[in-house]
Protein backbone atom coordinates (compact mmCIF):
# COMPACT_ATOMS: atom_id res chain seq x y z
CA UNK A 1 0.00 0.00 0.00
CA UNK A 2 0.87 3.85 -0.49
CA UNK A 3 2.03 5.18 2.84
CA UNK A 4 -0.78 7.86 3.34
CA UNK A 5 0.91 9.68 6.58
CA UNK A 6 1.69 13.11 5.41
CA UNK A 7 2.69 14.81 8.69
CA UNK A 8 5.35 13.57 10.93
CA UNK A 9 7.96 12.59 8.82
CA UNK A 10 11.56 11.73 10.26
CA UNK A 11 14.02 12.19 8.27
CA UNK A 12 17.25 9.50 9.00
CA UNK A 13 20.69 9.22 7.99
CA UNK A 14 21.40 9.51 4.67
CA UNK A 15 18.32 11.02 3.16
CA UNK A 16 20.51 13.56 1.71
CA UNK A 17 23.03 11.18 0.50
CA UNK A 18 25.52 13.30 2.87
CA UNK A 19 27.17 11.46 5.82
CA UNK A 20 30.39 11.40 7.87
CA UNK A 21 32.84 9.30 7.34
CA UNK A 22 33.34 8.73 11.10
CA UNK A 23 29.62 7.84 11.24
CA UNK A 24 30.27 4.87 8.33
CA UNK A 25 28.68 4.25 4.65
CA UNK A 26 25.09 4.74 4.15
CA UNK A 27 22.54 2.19 3.47
CA UNK A 28 22.10 1.13 0.35
CA UNK A 29 18.94 0.12 -1.78
CA UNK A 30 19.27 -2.93 -3.49
CA UNK A 31 19.04 -2.36 -6.72
CA UNK A 32 17.71 -6.72 -7.73
CA UNK A 33 14.82 -6.04 -5.07
CA UNK A 34 13.99 -2.65 -6.56
CA UNK A 35 14.64 -4.49 -10.59
CA UNK A 36 12.13 -7.06 -9.82
CA UNK A 37 9.75 -4.93 -8.11
CA UNK A 38 10.15 -2.70 -11.37
CA UNK A 39 9.05 -5.22 -13.55
CA UNK A 40 6.02 -6.68 -11.03
CA UNK A 41 4.90 -3.12 -11.90
CA UNK A 42 5.44 -3.20 -15.40
CA UNK A 43 3.06 -6.21 -15.68
CA UNK A 44 0.19 -4.83 -13.33
CA UNK A 45 0.51 -2.33 -15.23
CA UNK A 46 0.39 -3.79 -18.43
CA UNK A 47 3.43 -2.49 -19.79
CA UNK A 48 6.80 -3.08 -19.90
CA UNK A 49 10.36 -2.03 -18.44
CA UNK A 50 11.72 0.89 -20.25
CA UNK A 51 15.26 2.68 -19.29
CA UNK A 52 16.32 1.92 -16.07
CA UNK A 53 19.23 4.22 -14.96
CA UNK A 54 21.32 3.55 -11.59
CA UNK A 55 22.47 6.51 -9.73
CA UNK A 56 24.93 8.58 -10.89
CA UNK A 57 27.29 11.12 -8.50
CA UNK A 58 26.10 13.49 -7.10
CA UNK A 59 21.84 12.22 -7.69
CA UNK A 60 20.41 10.49 -4.42
CA UNK A 61 18.65 8.20 -6.65
CA UNK A 62 18.02 5.83 -9.39
CA UNK A 63 15.29 6.24 -12.43
CA UNK A 64 13.23 3.87 -14.30
CA UNK A 65 10.10 3.96 -16.57
CA UNK A 66 7.50 1.88 -17.05
CA UNK A 67 6.65 2.03 -20.72
CA UNK A 68 3.00 1.34 -23.21
CA UNK A 69 2.54 -0.99 -26.63
CA UNK A 70 3.97 2.30 -27.83
CA UNK A 71 6.94 3.16 -26.13
CA UNK A 72 5.89 6.00 -24.31
CA UNK A 73 6.60 5.91 -20.51
CA UNK A 74 3.69 6.54 -18.20
CA UNK A 75 5.30 7.93 -15.41
CA UNK A 76 8.81 8.14 -14.42
CA UNK A 77 10.34 5.97 -11.32
CA UNK A 78 12.30 7.23 -8.64
CA UNK A 79 14.17 5.02 -6.32
CA UNK A 80 16.38 6.62 -3.18
CA UNK A 81 19.60 5.13 -3.33
CA UNK A 82 19.80 4.87 0.37
CA UNK A 83 16.62 4.75 1.84
CA UNK A 84 13.47 2.52 0.24
CA UNK A 85 11.56 5.04 -0.97
CA UNK A 86 10.19 5.36 -3.85
CA UNK A 87 8.00 8.54 -5.93
CA UNK A 88 6.79 9.12 -9.30
CA UNK A 89 7.89 11.91 -11.48
CA UNK A 90 6.85 13.07 -15.12
CA UNK A 91 9.91 13.26 -16.26
CA UNK A 92 13.30 12.41 -15.87
CA UNK A 93 15.93 15.33 -14.17
CA UNK A 94 18.43 15.52 -12.03
CA UNK A 95 16.80 17.04 -9.05
CA UNK A 96 13.25 17.42 -8.10
CA UNK A 97 11.43 19.88 -5.28
CA UNK A 98 8.01 19.76 -6.29
CA UNK A 99 7.42 17.88 -9.79
CA UNK A 100 5.87 14.64 -7.53
CA UNK A 101 3.23 12.84 -9.44
CA UNK A 102 0.43 10.51 -6.85
CA UNK A 103 1.56 7.18 -7.71
CA UNK A 104 0.16 5.28 -10.02
CA UNK A 105 -2.76 2.01 -9.13
CA UNK A 106 0.27 -0.61 -10.00
CA UNK A 107 2.74 0.88 -7.49
CA UNK A 108 1.80 -1.72 -4.58
CA UNK A 109 4.02 -3.39 -6.48
CA UNK A 110 6.96 -1.61 -4.84
CA UNK A 111 5.64 -1.87 -1.42
CA UNK A 112 4.73 -5.38 -1.60
CA UNK A 113 8.66 -5.67 -2.44
CA UNK A 114 9.12 -3.51 0.78
CA UNK A 115 9.37 -0.09 -0.47
CA UNK A 116 7.75 2.92 0.87
CA UNK A 117 5.90 4.47 -2.02
CA UNK A 118 5.82 8.24 -1.26
CA UNK A 119 2.74 10.00 -2.79
CA UNK A 120 2.59 14.06 -3.82
CA UNK A 121 1.08 15.40 -0.70
CA UNK A 122 4.27 13.92 1.36
CA UNK A 123 6.75 14.67 -0.71
CA UNK A 124 5.55 18.64 -1.21
CA UNK A 125 5.42 18.80 2.62
CA UNK A 126 7.45 21.81 3.74
CA UNK A 127 10.49 21.19 5.91
CA UNK A 128 8.85 23.07 8.65
CA UNK A 129 6.41 19.89 9.00
CA UNK A 130 9.32 17.11 8.75
CA UNK A 131 11.58 16.23 11.33
CA UNK A 132 14.93 17.74 10.21
CA UNK A 133 16.53 17.36 13.07
CA UNK A 134 19.13 14.37 12.06
CA UNK A 135 20.45 17.17 9.22
CA UNK A 136 24.16 18.35 9.90
CA UNK A 137 25.09 22.21 8.88
CA UNK A 138 26.61 21.04 5.86
CA UNK A 139 23.24 19.08 4.53
CA UNK A 140 21.54 23.09 5.68
CA UNK A 141 23.94 25.06 3.63
CA UNK A 142 23.11 22.74 0.56
CA UNK A 143 19.04 23.30 1.29
CA UNK A 144 19.85 27.22 1.41
CA UNK A 145 22.31 27.37 -1.15
CA UNK A 146 19.45 24.96 -3.81
CA UNK A 147 16.67 26.95 -2.09
CA UNK A 148 15.01 23.81 -0.98
CA UNK A 149 11.66 24.07 0.80
CA UNK A 150 10.12 20.29 0.39
CA UNK A 151 10.75 17.21 1.60
CA UNK A 152 10.66 15.54 -1.43
CA UNK A 153 13.56 18.45 -2.77
CA UNK A 154 15.86 16.93 0.47
CA UNK A 155 15.61 13.90 -0.71
CA UNK A 156 15.46 13.28 -4.75
CA UNK A 157 19.12 15.81 -5.17
CA UNK A 158 21.81 15.95 -7.04
CA UNK A 159 24.01 18.08 -4.83
CA UNK A 160 27.64 17.95 -4.37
Amino acid sequence: MVDDESTGFSLPRGATGFYSPKDGPLPETDLRVFRSALHAAARAAGGRVGKVEGRAYPRTFHTASVVNDEGKPSSIILCHAYHPWIAFARERRDWYSEEFLEPPSWAGAFAHAGFVVLNREQLTTPLSDVDTSVLTQGEWREIRFYGITTLGGVIFNAWD
